[in-house]
């Protein structure tokens, strides 16, 4: 296998969670569309991009995707490489211990194979880097340990989990990966300074590499109520999963497994410098188009797009109302406009739009959700 060396030659494959949400991103990212499925950086949808930076380290006959059933056809569509066999349909989502323990226990792979586990909406610049860092941790993998990337931060960020290593590498011969000390939600800014400040902390960016047997395992001690909750289900048929589903604990694994499995020590963390972006809201999305905003250049991803911009900085405009949109004299402002809502927004305020989600549920306007 490409980026391996014996004796840790070993197959790989991988899992992409490719649920629903993006909601940050309304009103382009919606119910029957969400951000996987949308073109953000270029021309292929994160989904596609996600596959196509995997090889060829993994190719997609190895890759299988978890998703919503809403979204199968979706998955179908846009991944026709992959093998529709390499499909795993929830009923619902029930957040990401679900997915992975669902992806475990259902897809039969040898116990000792290396699964890699990520989303499906991320973006990321070093596509070959990215690469080695999955190498790197799938040779901490055959050792038995559950291994994250940990994303090289740029700033006290306060959207995103930190991982805190103890400093020491996970063993003398190994100076790639470190042992994990514990991991710490979204924190406050002055905590994410402290934690900074000590040299140890990197992002949590969702990605992990283990072993099918390891996380298993992993899962039966941590949450077993998840595990085998999914495995009976899967023994009794794809009616017997729509009918558990509802019935699983709805968490991530970061809580249900991550945590509790670094205090036994087992949880390592490799250092990833790649240019890693989760683009989990517009403002984000802003800053990894970056090259053209810093230069007072107003963005617009729609093809087509009929846009006029005057003066300004650090702008980002969607156009795909089907008209033409002025801007003069902004700066650090997001526009959105689709055929059916406009969205304006600061870009320091670019993590509330969530909450006209959330009112727009609040009041049955399903129709713009």
């Amino acid at each position: 296998m490409q980026g391996l060396r014996p004796p840790y030659d070993t197959r790989m494959y991988a899992v992409i969670m490719a649920g629903g949400g993006g909601t940050r991103l309304w009103p382009l990212s919606r119910a029957d569309k969400p951000k996987p499925f949308l073109p953000l950086v270029g021309e292929a949808t994160l989904l596609q991009a996600t596959v196509a930076r995997l090889s060829p380290l993994i190719e997609p006959a190895d890759v299988y995707v978890v998703t919503d059933g809403r979204y199968a056809a979706l998955v179908r569509e846009q991944l026709p490489a992959v093998p529709a066999a390499n499909l795993l349909a929830e009923p619902m989502g029930r957040n990401t211990a679900a997915a992975v323990a669902y992806a475990a226990a259902a897809i039969d792979r040898p116990a000792d194979e290396v699964m890699v586990v990520l989303p499906a909406d991320h973006a990321i610049v070093d596509e070959s880097g990215f690469r080695a860092s999955l190498a790197a941790a799938a040779v901490r993998a055959v050792s038995g340990d559950l291994v994250t990337l940990g994303i090289t931060p740029t700033g006290p960020e306060t959207g995103y989990g930190y991982v805190l290593s103890t400093g020491e590498p996970t063993d003398a011969g190994d100076r790639v990966s470190w042992r994990v000390e514990r991991f710490v939600e979204k924190p406050t800014v002055a905590r994410a300074r402290e934690l900074l400040a000590g040299g140890r902390a990197s992002w949590n960016a969702g990605i992990f590499v283990w072993r099918r047997g390891s996380v298993l395992d992993g899962l039966r001690t941590h949450a077993a109520d998840i595990l085998e909750t999914l495995e009976a289900a899967i023994a009794g048929g794809p009616g017997a999963i729509v009918a558990a589903y509802p019935s699983v604990r709805a968490t991530s694994i970061d809580y249900a497994l991550l945590e509790p499995a670094s205090v036994q020590g087992v949880v390592a963390v490799v250092p990833t410098d790649v240019g890693w972006s989760d683009l989990g809201s517009w403002a984000a999305l802003l800053d990894a188009r970056g090259a053209q905003a810093a230069a007072g250049v107003v963005t617009h991803l729609a093809e087509g797009a009929d846009v006029i911009a005057v003066g300004g900085h650090d702008v980002l405009v969607h156009a795909a109302g089907g008209r033409l949109v002025a801007v003069v004299g902004l700066g650090d402002v997001i526009v959105v406009d689709t055929p059916d809502a406009l969205l304006v927004v600061a870009k320091d305020a670019a993590q509330d739009v969530k909450q006209v989600v959330d009112a727009l549920a609040a009041q049955g306007r399903r129709d713009r959700l």
